[in-house]
């Protein structure tokens, strides 16, 4: 094998890039290694290139391998890996909006990028992902306008301690008060992803500047490794525009696309329709001129005009000011009674529905990955789209990475105002469903998901809501945006997804179709994202401004104690006997047992309750000198046993019934009478009751004369 490696010190670790033969036929790769965390990037561009095909094929895939852990992972049927995990997919939606912007968008060969976890220590693979990504392409033959850089960094809630590129297990623990995913080249920010809890944005602004620094390093480190193995980059062919093509849109079209554009409608479906007069009127020319071609032309002037309309001419497409957030409208319930809680929240066109749905913790999801084994997760959020949400026909059910990405997106913003399990320990699912889209429905999924968590009565902290902001660049000319729909999503430079509290940031992400974000629009950016997230607090506020006293009669009902870590075994009895008596006995839906001795019982009409009063008798810690009523059960010459609860059992001795010597218990005690009694000691586990010590008269009332008894 032939190789060649280079290292260099990333946050106190050694980085190593090696390359080698071991792939020989894709036209660049690299196998970094990072601690104990080993990943293979490889890079492709097909020969042939697809002149009709109607954009950019890029493709990047994220293969998480279970040898990679060590272990034999998978199910008891199969052993294999299937299909990509969440987490996978994430990493994979990470690394393409990443490289993405820095391809030329003229290119019509497919490009694929694979990442390959080939072992996986306690560092995350994909930060990893990104700077394998970035060196595999910029030491290939493929046009592409990088290296670029990409670093994590975190602060540690307790200690407050900055790190930088914490490992999965800090991540997964919940140790971080802060994460950062960033992004970037040249002192620019191209995408970010943010997880926090109530993060200020000037705090936000910091660690962004900070990450350009650590982008900087990163970069050097790969140019000098280009400078020496580099290959000479593959010449693009710049498309020619049809001069015909160009006289017909002036001539035809240029007027009618900018007065379609700001005639203050919204969505983009009249620019459609006059997308499709543009082809049909191109396909009667004598020169012959691919669809493909037009169409790209078409969206092109759609970007000119755009941006025109924006930094020189002051409008947006909908007349809205820039700063200006669309009609709100939002719901909490009135669905239906089955439903735990729902949600509805409507940011102009964009229409979201959320529908709540409380289970106990057994209903919480498994989760195996190769970062995670035998976790789990109690709160959920899943994301829909279906194609009538934006007019048009097509595959129903399942779901792809769009969604995946969105629902994630939306959990992250959440997920710190979720209750803690021991404060709330339901196992919480929410389903956001986009039933009409115009822009940035992922942060409307935050906002109908916060109306349906308080109309379920889910005791949130305090609530959050989500907007998207934009920008129009043009050289050093720049036009924010708030609140951006329809063409501004799809031809502006920026989106800017931002979810937080009234007192700071939950989530952001970010992507861009320009090389990078210089740090002062995002600052700025940022700021009007907290304005306008400010203004629909509000208005969800006079929706609904608290939790539901109460959760919905048709969710289950939980009842959580404690028992001792040794009375586990107890509670559950040899080949779970006992446990499946009470729930048997009870009519639970589950008991739960945690290693803690924390257990849960998930039921309803009561079952709960007569479960819980079984395990605490069942577990119930005797002290001596405690009181105790208790039913008598059965006769002895030398006494009366008596049953304390369902489980225990303790023997009155004859001569703990009357301060005087007894010969026989005729006519004081008999079978199912109820007394009361003290515990008057514990031997070997073995309970002795009094009679007494707590009422010294009980033979006398009963009408025993001591001196006939001692005879």
């Amino acid at each position: 094998m032939q190789k060649q490696s280079f290292e260099m010190d990333l946050a106190g670790k050694i980085l190593v890039a090696e390359f080698n033969d071991l792939t020989g036929q894709a036209n660049g790769s690299v196998m970094l290694h990072y601690g104990e965390t080993v990943i293979l990037v490889t890079a492709v561009m097909s020969e042939n290139e697809q002149p009709n095909m109607p954009y950019f094929p890029l493709s990047v895939e994220f293969e998480e391998k279970f040898y990679a852990a060590g272990a034999i992972l998978g199910s008891r049927f199969m052993r294999r890996e299937g299909k990509p995990s969440d987490e996978a997919v994430l990493s994979a939606r990470i690394i393409d909006r990443t490289i993405r912007p820095l391809f030329n968008h003229d290119i019509r060969n497919e490009i694929q990028v694979v990442v390959t976890v080939l072992a996986i220590g306690g560092d995350d693979p994909d930060v990893l992902g990104v700077i394998g990504a970035s060196l595999a392409l910029s030491v290939s033959n493929i046009p592409w306008d990088g290296p670029i850089g990409a670093i994590r960094i975190a602060r540690n809630r307790e200690s407050e301690k900055i790190t930088i590129n914490p490992t999965y297990i800090e991540r997964a623990n919940n140790q971080l008060d802060f994460e950062i995913l960033a992004c970037g080249k040249e002192g620019t920010i191209n995408m970010i992803e943010t997880a926090a809890s109530d993060m200020e944005e000037a705090d936000v602004m910091a660690v962004l500047e900070a990450a350009t620094v650590l982008h900087g390093q990163l970069e050097e480190f790969q140019k000098q490794i280009v400078a020496k193995i580099g290959k000479k980059k593959l010449s693009i062919t710049k498309r020619e525009i049809p001069e015909a093509m160009a006289s017909l849109f002036t001539t035809l079209f240029a007027d009618k696309l900018r007065d379609t554009m700001f005639s203050n409608l919204t969505g983009k479906h009249h620019l459609h329709i006059l997308k499709q007069e543009f082809l049909k009127t191109v396909a009667l020319l004598e020169e012959s001129i691919s669809s493909g071609t037009a169409n790209d032309y078409f969206e092109d002037r759609i970007n000119d005009t755009i941006h025109h309309g924006a930094i020189v001419e002051n409008i947006r497409p909908d007349g809205r000011g820039f700063d200006e957030v669309r009609p709100l409208y939002g719901q909490a319930g009135g669905i239906s009674p089955v439903l735990h809680g729902a949600g509805i929240f409507y940011r102009g066109d964009t229409h979201i529905f959320t529908a709540l749905t409380l289970g106990g913790p057994e209903s919480a999801q498994i989760i195996d990955t190769i970062e995670d084994r035998d976790g789990s997760k109690r709160f959920m959020h899943h994301y829909n789209f279906p194609p009538f949400s934006v007019g048009e026909t097509g595959r129903v059910g399942g779901f792809n990475r769009r969604m995946i990405g969105h629902g994630a997106l939306a959990e992250k913003a959440l997920a710190p105002v979720i209750p803690t399990k021991e404060k709330f320990p339901y196992t919480i699912r929410l389903v956001s469903e986009t039933m009409s889209s115009n822009g940035s429905s992922s942060m409307g999924s935050v906002c109908a998901s916060i109306l349906a968590l308080m109309d379920g009565g889910v005791p949130i902290t305090k609530p959050v809501a989500g907007i998207a902001s934009g920008v129009m660049i043009d050289g050093d000319d720049y036009k924010l945006l708030t609140d951006i729909q329809g063409p501004e999503d799809e031809h502006g430079d920026m989106d800017l997804k931002v979810a937080g509290t009234k007192d700071g940031i939950t989530a952001i992400q970010m992507d861009v179709k320009v090389g990078g974000i210089p740090l002062h629009i995002l600052e700025g950016a940022l700021e009007k994202a907290r304005l306008a997230r400010l203004q629909i607090l509000e208005m969800m506020k006079d929706v609904i401004s608290e939790p539901r006293l109460n959760i919905s009669s048709r969710a289950p009902e939980i009842i959580s104690l404690t028992i001792l870590p040794e009375q586990i075994g107890l509670v559950i009895g040899g080949g779970g006997k006992t446990i499946n008596k009470i729930k048997d006995e009870s009519g639970v839906e589950e008991i739960t047992i945690e290693e803690d001795g924390t257990v849960f019982i998930t039921g309803k009409n009561g079952s709960a309750e007569i479960a819980a009063e079984k395990i605490k008798s069942l577990t119930k810690v005797y002290k001596v000198g405690d009181l105790a009523t208790v039913t008598i059960t059965r006769l002895a010459t030398f006494g009366a046993f008596a049953k304390l609860d369902d489980f225990n059992e303790g023997l009155i001795h004859i001569s703990e019934i009357a301060p005087f010597r007894l010969e026989k218990l005729d006519g004081l005690l008999a079978e199912g009478d109820v007394v009361k009694t003290v515990i008057s000691k514990i031997e070997d586990g073995k309970i002795g009751l009094s009679i007494k010590q707590i009422d010294p008269d009980f033979a006398k009332n009963k009408g025993v004369n001591p001196t006939e008894r001692t005879k």
